[in-house]
């Protein structure tokens, strides 16, 4: 397949301007069972009903709860886990070949950096981007630098984020998900460092919802490309009203006060 394909899946994926609002159901097999993924058909539906640019999840899910959502959002298939007792050990449990027959726009890699073990995840990602490209698929990254090796009083230093984008884009990563840095600033020399397209995923940045807003607003402002949530979107009341207000932002170009303002005119129309 020529580098043709890997550009029509990209543009399935990316919405007309170019930015990306992903939702994230994965967290299971990494991180344990939560009561608001069950039954996780009903909850994605409640999330593809918003019509967000994609959805990341594992191939089982993706073969018993995606198929009438075909068509509807893209599928980014998760090809590595960690678990609730190596939280900073991915491991692969699919294959480019599998993301092929299940139709995927890409194919997504953990890859946790400053560790021990910080060559061969690197090892693994650049394997896993080489056989995607080949067969014109794009590849994500959910890439963070919380390995034992940073000191725990550099965790937060935008250097370490940055570090680990640029190590996601020489590997031949397209879409780097990676935290958020807390400011617009620091967050925009993170952008700058790769020629890859970088989102944040949702982390723990306080308990309101409009938290979250700003925060997506400032990584827009800031050039990112989007987000790649998951608990914000699906542990909230109505996932269906999140993901419109997120859409408000980063497609629309709405301010925090407009997505807040729509969040509440559809939780009251629920």
């Amino acid at each position: 397949m020529s580098l043709l394909g890997k550009e029509v899946r990209m543009n399935r994926l990316l919405h007309e301007d170019g930015r990306l609002l992903a939702v994230a159901v994965d967290q299971a097999t990494a991180r344990g069972i939560f009561n608001e993924l069950m039954p996780i058909a009903r909850k994605i539906s409640e999330i593809a009903e918003a019509k967000p640019d994609a959805m990341t999840m594992h191939k089982g899910i993706a073969d018993t709860c995606f198929h009438e959502h075909v068509g509807k959002t893209s599928l980014i298939f998760k090809a590595s886990t960690f678990s609730p007792w190596q939280p900073n050990s991915d491991v692969q449990v699919a294959t480019v070949e599998e993301a092929l027959r299940y139709g995927a726009d890409a194919i997504s890699m953990g890859c946790i950096v400053g560790g021990e073990d910080n060559q061969e995840q690197l090892h693994n990602l650049a394997a896993l981007a080489g056989e995607a490209h080949a067969y014109g698929l794009p590849v994500v990254a959910h890439i963070y630098p919380r390995g034992s090796l940073i000191p725990a009083e550099e965790k937060s230093d935008w250097r370490h984020t940055a570090y680990a984008v640029r190590a996601g884009a020489e590997v031949g990563v397209d879409i780097v998900k990676t935290k958020y840095t807390g400011d617009p600033e620091t967050f925009h020399k993170v952008v700058a460092s790769t020629p890859a397209k970088v989102v944040v995923a949702g982390g723990d940045i306080g308990s309101k919802i409009d938290d979250y807003f700003q925060m997506v607003y400032d990584v827009i402002d800031a050039g990112g490309t989007g987000i790649t949530f998951g608990r914000i979107v699906w542990n909230r009341e109505n996932p269906t009203a999140v993901v419109k207000a997120f859409k408000h932002i980063i497609h629309e170009g709405g301010t925090v006060k407009e997505a807040i303002e729509l969040h509440e005119q559809l939780l009251n129309e629920k």
